[in-house]
């Protein structure tokens, strides 16, 4: 313990040398006390298993619920939105089709709980689809069983899925499909589909572009590789349905083709980023055109985001600018190749933090990242002021070591990479 009373602990490098970490306190951050006005923001959570269950790879999913919308509610305190049922719950990779159902469901029970009851004062006034949106997939197909020209099979998984986050009350979110990169034959394929499925949407959607650094199933998503041409089917299909869009989420990690494509979007439709690498700028904006989120960043991040906000909308720039900064590298950092298991790092956040009794996920993706990247992770989230109760977060710090085999006042671990 140091003279600020925050705890000092061992840790190791990625060279496996231990070195004295003390610990820098949180940040000042605040909850706001009204809506945000100059940004439209979400922020993709994670779900919580139960511990001690069968949460093994290709079990299905067993869900601590008490805790996972225990965290939806930290995430609205905030004046976040929520968005449910996306890559960060670990869609298609551990989260199966009931389970994605069953939280889709509760979720939504229990935003129109929080609505109804006017619980936070930074959702004042707002509607369920304001502070939740929820996924539309197809992953109640079996991929593998999907051929070429099976539209209508992929078709009819949308619509039905569609059906279930619309009579939810929620948002829709229309997630790009593992069986439609496999169903499609070709650009035109993907034209029909997306546009039956937007012409059955009873109120706007956002339409989510996912790149395959995040699901290599996703690659040669609109039917070409080439990003200039797949983004001119992508704009095609905004131009033809702007009435039916709410808003785009572009998770490429591409900022110029992100301002590129925000400048052509069609009057009314939102630019939502998807890019937790460079987040900060685009959602300043240039001046003239800014980004609005919908980021699994946010979920870790969520107090910073949160004071950021209300910065944007005090018109204060300059200090949103530099508290999204300040988070900056630990975003870089969490979403590092292979950065589909990003969502490793947003569990083991919500760990230190308290929000989650054990360091779990389903499908056993805690195993996604290795002790050093982890170790690291802890620093850049103390560094940024994420860890919101040192004292707990260098306990379960020092209990992880201890589960890996790591005393560091007596060894150092060799051979780490």
């Amino acid at each position: 313990m140091n003279e600020n009373n925050l705890p000092e602990l061992g840790l190791i490098d990625e060279h496996g040398q231990s070195f004295t970490y003390t610990l820098k306190g949180p940040g000042d951050f605040t909850r706001p006390l009204a809506p945000f006005v100059s940004r439209k923001v979400y922020a993709a959570a994670h779900v919580i298993p139960q511990m001690g269950a069968n949460n093994t790879p290709g079990a299905p999913a067993i869900i601590d619920w008490d805790a996972t919308l225990a965290y939806r509610h930290e995430l609205w305190s905030y004046g976040l939105g929520v968005a449910d049922a996306m890559d960060t719950a670990q869609r298609g990779m551990g989260l199966d089709y009931a389970a994605t159902c069953e939280l889709i469901t509760r979720s939504a029970h229990e935003a129109a709980t929080v609505i109804a009851e006017n619980r936070y004062p930074a959702l004042g006034g707002l509607t369920v689809r304001d502070i939740l949106a929820c996924g539309v997939g197809t992953d109640q197909l079996t991929v593998n069983s999907i051929k070429p020209g099976q539209l209508q099979l992929v078709t009819d998984a949308y619509l039905e899925m569609l059906r279930l986050v619309e009579g939810s009350g929620s948002k829709s979110i229309v997630m790009c499909s593992r069986a439609l990169a496999k169903a499609a034959r070709n650009s035109h394929d993907y034209l029909q589909v997306y546009s039956t499925v937007l012409e059955a949407a009873q109120e706007p959607v956002i339409l989510h572009w996912l790149g395959e650094m995040f699901d290599p199933e996703l690659a040669g998503y609109w039917g070409t590789t080439d990003l200039a041409e797949a983004t001119s089917i992508f704009q095609s299909i905004l131009d033809k349905y702007a009435h039916k869009i709410d808003g785009v989420k572009v998770s490429l990690l591409d900022a110029e083709h992100e301002k590129q494509l925000r400048a052509a979007l069609p009057a009314g439709v939102r630019l939502y980023t998807g890019d937790d690498f460079n987040y900060p700028e685009l959602i300043e904006g240039d001046g003239e055109l800014h980004s609005d989120a919908l980021l699994g960043i946010f979920a870790a991040i969520y107090p910073a985001a949160s004071t950021a906000m209300q910065a944007f909308d005090a018109e204060d720039s300059q200090r949103g600018r530099a508290i999204l900064d300040s988070t900056r590298e630990l975003g870089l950092h969490i979403f590092s190749a292979p950065t589909l298991y990003y969502k490793t790092g947003i569990a083991f956040l919500s760990w230190l933090n308290g929000h989650q009794a054990g360091f779990q996920m389903i499908g056993g993706l805690q195993a996604g990242r290795s002790l050093p990247h982890l170790i690291r992770t802890f620093v850049l989230a103390d560094t940024a002021g994420l860890l919101l109760n040192p004292h707990l977060a260098a306990e379960r710090m020092e209990q992880l070591l201890a589960v890996y085999g790591v005393n560091v006042t007596t060894q150092t671990l060799t051979g780490v990479s």
